[in-house]
């Protein structure tokens, strides 16, 4: 179906170049056909679905993204603009001028905040974040430092600690969910985003977080502010107290997760590189919690996890 599909479309003898991909899509690149393009496979028509409702909205608000050129829905196929091999991971890790290209994210963020969102995405929120904390921080990172798994208790308490800490900051915004270097791509239009499929709604200030204190990279405290500040410039409709105070809830909960996520990708799937991230992210668990808004989750964790254990397990 893919070799009719791409007939159809003008790239029957285009060349083929099979891209790393992972267990959820699989992307070929096409040259040689009308335009630069991908072909991607998706694992089912919900995921194709969702990809498609919030490439078409991006286009809609003017946020830069893929275009989609053609849909196979039958195969769960799409055809989509190629935006070129370089994110903007791969231009800070070339020696980029970082800030440029932070601010021109922080601007691509800030439009995609202030639409209105599309119909039909699921909900990001304190229960959400609640489960995705659990299935990381108790089912794996817990074992592997205590030894056994947590008590029903314990999972009530952090459910308890994530819901109180998060109440304040209800809203119904978009959130990408992974708004960091190697999901956005410098464009002449601006930063443009992919990997947008899992986007959802909640407070929008999660992708803000994922940004400027990002799991996988340091972010300077200067350069982390200035593209705060300019956040903060395009979206005149948030104050600044109640942008950093969401930030910090937003970001304890997101560290947890992920310094447990990486102990699930290296005992699970033999992954143990992951762990080498570990450490930024225990740092940045620490300084959010000590901002105030995050004493729910800080009292969770001084109770059970002395600060000594805030680690990769030994």
């Amino acid at each position: 179906m893919s070799a009719r599909f791409l007939e159809a479309h003008g790239y029957g003898a285009a060349h083929r170049e099979t891209m790393p991909g992972d267990a959820s899509k699989r992307y070929t690149r096409l040259s040689g056909g009308p335009r630069g393009a991908l072909l991607m496979q998706t694992p089912d028509a919900g995921y194709l679905a969702a990809f498609l409702r919030v490439a078409r909205h991006l286009d809609a608000i003017g946020v830069p993204a893929p275009a989609i050129l053609a849909v196979e829905q039958a195969e769960n196929l799409a055809l989509v603009e190629d935006l070129g091999t370089a994110s903007m991971a791969e231009a800070l890790d070339a020696g980029a001028e970082p800030a440029p290209l932070y601010l021109d994210a922080a601007r691509s963020m800030a439009r995609l905040h202030a639409a209105p969102p599309p119909e039909g995405l699921p909900a990001w929120d304190a229960a959400a974040m609640s489960r995705t904390t659990a299935a990381t921080f108790l089912e794996w990172w817990w074992p592997a430092v205590f030894g056994a798994p947590p008590s029903d208790a314990v999972h009530a308490a952090l459910d308890a600690a994530i819901r109180e800490m998060l109440a304040p900051f209800a809203a119904q915004g978009i959130v990408h969910r992974d708004f960091f270097p190697a999901n956005l791509i410098p464009t002449p239009r601006g930063m443009a985003l992919i990997d947008f499929q899992d986007a959802a709604i909640g407070n929008s200030v999660y992708d803000l977080v994922s940004l400027v204190e990002d799991a996988r990279r340091d972010v300077p405290p200067a350069l982390r502010e200035a593209a705060i500040r300019e956040y903060l410039a395009d979206r005149p409709d948030l104050g600044a107290a109640d942008l950093h105070a969401a930030m910090a809830v937003h970001g304890a909960q997101r560290h947890l997760r992920v310094a447990a996520l990486w102990v699930r990708l290296d005992r699970r799937d033999g992954k143990p590189h992951y762990l080498a991230h570990g450490p930024r992210c225990w740092a940045l668990l620490d300084g959010a919690l000590a901002h105030e808004a995050a004493a729910p989750l800080a009292r969770f964790l001084d109770r059970h996890v002395p600060p000594a254990l805030r680690r990769n397990p030994a």
